[in-house]
């Protein structure tokens, strides 16, 4: 009896033995993928478990159930990370997992250009095919409420700036994010301010850098611009500028600026009313913000296009001359 017993156990021994070969060859063999298998996305809330399934049904694996072994005994399967992976050459299993868990995915592109509207930027999310789309019938209410801000005025919240984000991000996400990064750079910046300047609150300095960066599209301009405003708003003087009154007619523009539009008055008209408007116009960057916390001393209270090309302004301290270099330039249009 003792002699089968032993027997089983050497038996046994062997099988143990076998198996754990079978499994340590299996984590030290490369595994294999074809061009096709090479972009691996784990969705959210997959376990080792369903990954190594995943693996098994596009022909990778042979032996899912060691990989989800290891992953268990390892300790590494909860921490793998959801996402688009670009896998190259020919890892390991236990390669493969860390990569997995380092969330190196697969990044997409999306951007916020400098001066554009809500409109003109929801236009955009729309176009961009690596975002899921969940805001095509929502109202900008609705928009506004699922990102955290209801009843905010969504203009100008979120900041100009380039993003790479991974598979599956939504266009709220996407906007969440943007308006995360707007309020840190507004914090920072000030911070370092010019405390001498006739803004009370960050969203002042808001309102005003998006008029800044309406104003100009030539970066170096932008100080001496926000310095023109600054002084207007220290004698009390109006604002009179055109991209308020544009964006103040919303619909009705149609690319030129009438006299009437000059005096219909609208919340936005910086003819018609003394201060800054009540939100801003359009989307910044830090450049036009910096601006307008940091701006350039100057005597100047006017500006005018040159229309010459080169994108930038003629300013003046006087009316007299004011006048006559909107003779000369507007002349040239």
């Amino acid at each position: 009896m003792w002699r089968l017993l032993l027997f089983l156990l050497l038996l046994g021994l062997v099988a143990a033995g076998l198996v754990f070969a079978d499994y340590n060859d299996t984590l030290e063999r490369p595994l294999k993928f074809t061009e096709s298998q090479r972009v691996f996305v784990v969705e959210k809330g997959w376990s080792s478990k369903r990954v190594a399934a995943e693996l098994e049904s596009r022909g990778v694996l042979e032996k899912p159930h060691w990989f989800y072994l290891y992953a268990r005994m390892s300790d590494k399967g909860a921490r793998i990370k959801s996402g688009e992976y670009n896998i190259s050459g020919s890892p390991t299993i236990p390669e493969l997992i860390d990569l997995f868990i380092d969330g190196q995915t697969v990044q997409y592109t999306g951007k916020i250009i400098e001066g554009s509207t809500f409109k003109q930027l929801r236009a955009q999310l729309a176009k961009n095919d690596d975002l899921v789309q969940t805001m095509t019938s929502m109202s900008d209410d609705d928009i506004m409420k699922a990102i955290g801000l209801e009843g905010r005025h969504p203009e100008g919240l979120f900041f100009s700036d380039t993003y790479q984000f991974p598979n599956q991000t939504t266009d709220i996400d996407f906007l969440k994010r943007s308006n995360s990064l707007l309020n840190s750079v507004l914090e920072e910046e000030w911070e370092q301010r010019d405390k001498n300047i006739p803004i009370a609150t960050p969203y002042e300095a808001l309102i005003l850098a998006s008029i800044v960066e309406k104003e100009t599209a030539e970066p170096s301009e932008r100080p001496l611009i926000a310095g023109v405003f600054m002084s207007r708003l220290n004698k009390k003087m109006r604002l009179q500028t055109d991209p308020t009154v544009i964006y103040g007619m919303g619909d009705r523009y149609d690319g030129n600026i009438r006299r009437s539009d000059l005096t219909t008055d609208t919340p936005y008209n910086t003819y018609t009313r003394a201060g800054l408007p009540p939100t801003p116009i359009s989307m910044v960057g830090r450049e036009a913000i910096r601006a307008v916390m940091q701006p350039e001393e100057t005597k100047a209270l006017y500006f005018v296009a040159r229309h010459d090309g080169s994108g930038t302004h003629k300013f003046s301290e006087n009316i007299e001359d004011h006048n006559a270099a909107v003779r000369k330039y507007q002349l040239k249009r």
